[in-house]
């Protein structure tokens, strides 16, 4: 029988899974940036793009800090993330809606890379790798940042944008719902 895995070996796959994923990323996060009309929206994806070859860097001083090679495995997870990606960049959006759309698209590689790396720092401290957790503390703080950089331009008129081009007609509108619709919502029934 085998002998069962640790949390060290855990650890390394995770590694090994995270390495990868930043490797895909660099690969798309240009197409991103190509797919972008706003120049703020195709600059983050650029400036991510120089950070993502950072933090690769700084995973392989994480392997070596634990005397293991430096390779990646295949992350999946990722992979899914940037194949809906690359759905949304073949949809026929306006231009604000693509920003919208590719923030959102953003967003879900970030909160992904969250995840990974806050699980990594949080198993790296548990284990005593001290350098491994400064290492990949100082990753999670930058795809936080990264996040917060996103929903900045999102909420800061991109996601308006897009919305008040989606239904034109109601900019004209007074902002009180019509008399009838509140008595309607009122009963709870549908019309």
């Amino acid at each position: 029988m085998a002998e069962a895995g640790t949390l060290h070996d855990a650890f390394i796959d995770e590694l090994r899974d995270t390495y990868d994923a930043e490797k895909q990323l660099t690969k798309a996060l240009p197409k991103l940036a190509k797919a972008s009309s706003n120049p703020k929206l195709r600059q983050a994806f650029e400036s991510h793009l120089q950070e993502t070859q950072g933090q690769i860097a700084r995973l392989e001083k994480v392997f070596a800090s634990l005397d293991e090679k430096v390779r990646g495995k295949r992350c999946d997870g990722i992979a899914g993330i940037i194949e809906e990606g690359k759905s949304i960049m073949e949809e026929d959006f306006d231009e604000t809606t693509m920003d919208a759309c590719l923030i959102a698209a953003g967003q879900r590689a970030e909160h992904y890379e969250m995840a990974a790396y806050g699980t990594l720092v949080a198993w790296a401290q548990a284990m005593g790798h001290t350098e491994a957790a400064k290492l990949l503390q100082q990753t999670l703080d930058e795809e936080k940042a990264a996040d917060k950089k996103l929903s900045g331009l999102a909420e800061g008129g991109i996601n308006q944008s897009a919305a008040d081009a989606a239904h034109p007609e109601e900019e004209d509108e007074p902002e009180a719902a019509p008399t009838g619709a509140k008595k309607g919502a009122a009963k709870g029934g549908r019309r």
